[in-house]
C-alpha cells in the first residue's frame, strides 16, 4: 500500500475513532486528536527512515516505509495497542522488551527450543510502544515477493501464541476490524459492509455460493452480526464450522437482537434443542450454558422455556418452516421412519457419540449401510422440496432448521449442502 491509500484509510479510522469515543464511557483522551481529526502524528522525513533502517541493517517493507511517510507513529491501533512506534523508536524486541521473549521463547519440559516462538521473538522487530499487555512487531526473516515481512500480535492475555498476517498493511486491517468489531462506530465503513451484506444476501437466495460467503465472512470480522448468522447458515450446510450460533444470542442477562427475529424460533431453538440432545461434543451444551444459574429468568431464558414446554407437549413435532416445506419435509421423515434400521440406530444411540454396549459390530455396520441407503434414496425428495422454502426474516438465507433432526443431518452431506445452497430458494 503507497501513501496515497494510506491516507484516506487512516483519515477514515481517526473519524470513526472519534465518533466512538464521544460519550462518557469512551471519553477522549488527547484534545489534539479530536481538534486535528487524527490519530497519527506528522509523517517522517525519509531521512528519519533511513537512519532507522541504517540502525537496524535492515531495509523496511513497503507499507511500513510508506506509513511512515504518512505519519510518523499513530494512537490506538485497534483496542489494545496504544501506540504504535515512530521511525526512531523502532527497534529489535530483544532490545526494547524482552519480557516477551522470556514468557514466550523459553522451551517447556522436553520442548526443543526450535520449537518455541524463541528464535521468532530474538529477530524481532518490534513497531509498538504501548498497550494493553500486547504488542506488535514483525518478521526480517519472513519475507513475501513483494518485500513485505510477515507480521504479528501478541497478548498474553489470549491464550495463544503470535497471531500471523502477511504483511504489516494486513495487520493494520486486522486491527481496524478488531476496533469496528469491538466499538461498532458508525460511518462509511459500516454502512458500506451492511450495503454488501444484503447485495449477497439477495445473491445466495439466487443460488451463488462462494462470493456471498466471502463477503459474510469478511463483514463478520468488521463486527456485522447479520452478516455472521448468514454465513453460519451456510457453512452449516458446507459442514465446514464446527460452530454453532449461540454465540450470537448475548449473555444470559442482555439477549442480542437476534433473540427478538422470527429466526431464532423458527430455527435457532430447534437446533439448540436438537444440539442438546445430540451433543458433537463433551461438556456442558450451548442450551445448559445459555440458561444459566439466575435469579430471574431473562428474555432468553423465557423464549426457550417457553419452547421446552411446547417440546413436551404430546404430539409435538419440530416445524421445517411454513405449509407446504413443512409438509413436504415431514413426508420425507414419515418415510424414513417406516425403515426399522433408523429406530434400531435410535435405541442404540448414546447421549454422546458413539455406541452404547449391545449390538454386534457386524450388525452395526449392517444397520448403518441401510440407513445411508434410505438417505440416499430420500435425498431427491427433499432436494425438491427446497422450491417450496421461504426464509422467515432477511436474515434466513437457507433452512438450517432442517439439521435439528439427525437423519437429515446425516442425509446432507457437504456435496449435497452446497447443492442446496446452489439452487435459487425462498422465491428466487
Amino acid at each position: 500500500m503507497d501513501r496515497e491509500d494510506w491516507t484516506p484509510f487512516l483519515k477514515r479510522w481517526s473519524e470513526e475513532w472519534i465518533t466512538s469515543h464521544d460519550g462518557e464511557e469512551n471519553p477522549l483522551p488527547d484534545a489534539e486528536v479530536v481538534a486535528e481529526g487524527w490519530l497519527g502524528f506528522a509523517p517522517a522525513a525519509p531521512a528519519e527512515i533511513a537512519a532507522a533502517e541504517e540502525r537496524l541493517g535492515l531495509r523496511l517493507p513497503p507499507s511500513l516505509r510508506e506509513f511512515l511517510l504518512v505519519t510518523n507513529g499513530w494512537r490506538d491501533a485497534g483496542c489494545f495497542i496504544y501506540r504504535l512506534a515512530g521511525a526512531a523508536e523502532i527497534g529489535f524486541m530483544r532490545d526494547l522488551d524482552s519480557t516477551w521473549i522470556d514468557a514466550y521463547g523459553r522451551p517447556f519440559g522436553d520442548q526443543r527450543y526450535e520449537d518455541t516462538d524463541g528464535p521468532l521473538l530474538n529477530r524481532a522487530v518490534q513497531i509498538s510502544l504501548a498497550g494493553d499487555a500486547s504488542v506488535l512487531f514483525l518478521d526480517p526473516e519472513n519475507v513475501d515477493e513483494h518485500g513485505e515481512w510477515a507480521a504479528y500480535e501478541l497478548a498474553s492475555w489470549s491464550g495463544r501464541g503470535p497471531r500471523h498476517a502477511g504483511s504489516f498493511y494486513d495487520l493494520m486491517y486486522g486491527l481496524y476490524a478488531s476496533f469496528h468489531s469491538l466499538c461498532q462506530p458508525d460511518g462509511e465503513t459500516r454502512r458500506t459492509w451492511d450495503a454488501r451484506v444484503e447485495e449477497a444476501r439477495q445473491a445466495a437466495l439466487a443460488g451463488e455460493v462462494d462470493a456471498p460467503l466471502e463477503v459474510f465472512t469478511e463483514a463478520g470480522r468488521f463486527g456485522r452480526d447479520r452478516a455472521t448468522l448468514l454465513s453460519i447458515q451456510m457453512r452449516a450446510f458446507l459442514k465446514e464450522d464446527g460452530r454453532w450460533f449461540h454465540h450470537l444470542l448475548g449473555s444470559s442477562g442482555e439477549p442480542a437482537w437476534i433473540v427478538e427475529d422470527p429466526i431464532f424460533e423458527a430455527e435457532l431453538l430447534p437446533l439448540l434443542f436438537a444440539e442438546h440432545r445430540y451433543p458433537r461434543f463433551s461438556g456442558t451444551s450451548p442450551l445448559e450454558t445459555l440458561m444459566g444459574h439466575r435469579d430471574e429468568p431473562g428474555p432468553l431464558q423465557l423464549a426457550i422455556a417457553d419452547y421446552q414446554a411446547r417440546v413436551r407437549e404430546p404430539g409435538f413435532r419440530v416445524r421445517f418452516g411454513d405449509g407446504a416445506f413443512d409438509e413436504a419435509v415431514h413426508g420425507v421423515l414419515d418415510r424414513l421412519a417406516a425403515v426399522p434400521t433408523f429406530e434400531f440406530l435410535e435405541r442404540h444411540r448414546r447421549p454422546s457419540p458413539g455406541w452404547s454396549v449391545g449390538p454386534s459390530g457386524e450388525e452395526r455396520e449392517g444397520a448403518e449401510w441401510q440407513a445411508e441407503r434410505a438417505l440416499d434414496a430420500a435425498w431427491p425428495e427433499l432436494r425438491e422440496a427446497l422450491r417450496l422454502w421461504r426464509p422467515v426474516s432477511e436474515h434466513h438465507i437457507a433452512p438450517i432448521v432442517l439439521f435439528a433432526d439427525p437423519r437429515l443431518a446425516q442425509m446432507i452431506t457437504p456435496e449435497r449442502g452446497r447443492e442446496i445452497l446452489a439452487t435459487p430458494r425462498g422465491g428466487h
